[in-house]
């Protein structure tokens, strides 16, 4: 291959060897879908959302700056609780779960929305009905575990989780999006590669 081809002769190489792009994208397509179809299991995700209510003091009907202050800054300490052995070995009773706190922490994820009193719960779960029901399990639990320890109920559900109808992970049209172009990818390193081993085929071409 001559050091210096421009883009025509670029394409042209391209071109001459398209069906090496082909053959390695369907490979790389192919075994990326049936990976994601039939080798890895649908993970569901389902979620609820709760409010750390704010004690009002009798007769107050505006809630200040510093109500709202204190219930951001409780909303990051509940998130902990959430997480808490207490709470979560009592979901895992509740529901006969039998997987242990660790196992069950990994499928619970907890965030508390920036700069407002929510909680988001999500649960990750091979078998979406479950997931469903430990999300559903957790506030019950929380609310129980946060009245023990400061003797309060601020906790409300906003939204309930609902069995989720589709797999959140693993992304099959990512997945195989991304097979695809590091299908193009390798199938244009190599076109190069044996272009470059082998200068002699280009320099008949171009004496003909």
């Amino acid at each position: 291959m001559e050091g210096n081809i421009g883009i025509k002769g670029y394409l042209q190489i391209i071109k001459r060897r398209s069906w090496i792009i082909f053959l390695i994208t369907f490979i790389a397509i192919f075994v990326s879908a049936g990976v994601s179809f039939f080798g890895v299991n649908p993970v569901y995700e389902a979620n609820t959302t709760l409010l750390v209510d704010i004690n009002k003091k009798p007769g107050a009907e505006i809630v200040t700056t510093e109500q709202l202050s204190v219930s951001e800054k409780l909303a990051v300490t509940y998130g902990e609780i959430i997480k808490s052995k207490s709470v979560l070995n009592e979901v895992e009773n509740s529901l006969d779960l039998k997987c242990g706190y660790e196992e069950l922490s990994d499928k619970v994820n907890v965030s508390s929305i920036n700069k407002t009193q929510i909680i988001s719960v999500s649960v990750q779960d091979t078998n979406p009905k479950r997931a469903a029901e430990i999300a559903n399990a957790i506030p019950t639990a929380f609310q129980q575990e946060v009245k023990r320890i400061t003797q309060a109920n601020d906790v409300k559900v906003i939204d309930k989780a609902v069995v989720p109808n589709k797999p959140a992970k693993p992304n099959k049209a990512t997945i195989i999006a991304i097979s695809a172009i590091l299908g193009i990818m390798i199938s244009l390193f190599i076109i190069f590669l044996l272009e470059y081993l082998g200068p002699k085929e280009g320099a008949k071409e171009n004496d003909k």
